[in-house]
């Protein structure tokens, strides 16, 4: 006897979680990928390299397993969505490095408040510029936010210039994919073949020199490998949940990657002053006010 449509959907349900959950988990741990290369005595711009080269790989099988083909040769028959790819390539290589050179700096705390704040500049970006209605719930918590990075720049005598990179260079990413009519998997896939000649440039300098890690070892050059299903995996577990979850639940799960970014940061004994504490506290009542708003939307969406 077939599953009934109500138990298949639960399923699916259950699996959107649990993928959602992976997704975002995958992302928290990924700063100890970075900080054992690191130890290996692998740079930081030879991980950005490896990272943008082999993602392509992976973003490519990912276009042929969802059969994406046909839209791939669709996009690049379209100049000004490639231009748009150009910019949001950019834009995803600056949030790259930026984080990659935090967690080998050990800037894990302050990369995490980054992606604290990143949703809630999102919500103002779309208040903004495509003038989203913006709810009490969420000018509330983007004034908690305003103040965490007030008192997080009194802690560290700066601005919080690693937190603030990450959340605007992955701002304007989001600004720009909104404005691409393709899928993420075609959108990626671009992406990546932008940036993978020159990661494939840079790899083959260091290699020609001597100063290349990969060959090296096997343990490095696996690890080295792993930074394609590191960086395409995630993002392809993100697109699935994503499209299949209530906006409450995404807006909760956001927080997991962060949070564990957090806890790492910490457990690796960077700096955690009180005053940088009051900052999270601050961080933290604006990423629950912003969950309590997407909840109840979504509970509004539900009743109507």
């Amino acid at each position: 006897m077939p599953p009934s449509p109500l138990a298949s959907s639960s399923a699916e349900g259950r699996s959107a979680y649990i993928a959602g959950v992976a997704c975002y988990s995958l992302w928290g741990f990924l700063p100890l990928y970075f900080h054992l290369l690191s130890t290996l005595g692998v740079g930081s711009w030879e991980m950005i390299a490896h990272r943008t080269l082999w993602s392509v790989l992976w973003a490519g099988g990912l276009v042929l397993l969802a059969r994406q083909g046909g839209q791939v040769a669709q996009v690049l028959r379209q100049p000004r969505t490639l231009g748009i790819l150009a910019l949001s390539t950019l834009a995803i290589f600056a949030n790259w490095t930026i984080y990659v050179f935090a967690v080998n700096a050990g800037h894990v705390i302050e990369a995490s408040l980054g992606y604290y704040i990143n949703p809630l500049m999102n919500m103002a970006a779309g208040a903004l510029l495509f003038r989203e209605r913006m709810s009490g719930e969420g000018k509330i918590a983007i004034g908690f936010a305003i103040v965490g990075v007030a008192i997080q720049t009194i802690a560290l005598g700066h601005l919080p210039v690693v937190s603030l990179g990450l959340a605007v260079s992955f701002c304007l990413y989001a600004i720009l994919r909104k404005q691409v009519k393709a899928d993420a998997q075609t959108g990626l896939f671009i992406e990546c073949a932008y940036l993978a000649l020159p990661g494939l440039i840079y790899v083959l300098h260091l290699q020609s020199t001597g100063q290349g890690h990969f060959g090296s070892s096997t343990g490095v050059t696996a690890l080295l490998a792993l930074a394609g299903p590191a960086t395409v995996v995630p993002l392809a577990l993100f697109a699935w949940s994503a499209r299949r979850l209530p906006l409450s639940a995404v807006g909760f799960l956001q927080f997991i990657a962060p949070t564990l970014q957090f806890l790492l940061g910490v457990a690796l004994g960077e700096p955690f002053t009180p005053l940088r504490a009051l900052s999270f506290v601050f961080i933290w009542l604006g990423v629950a006010t912003f969950a309590y708003g997407a909840w109840k939307r979504t509970r509004v969406l539900a009743a109507a």
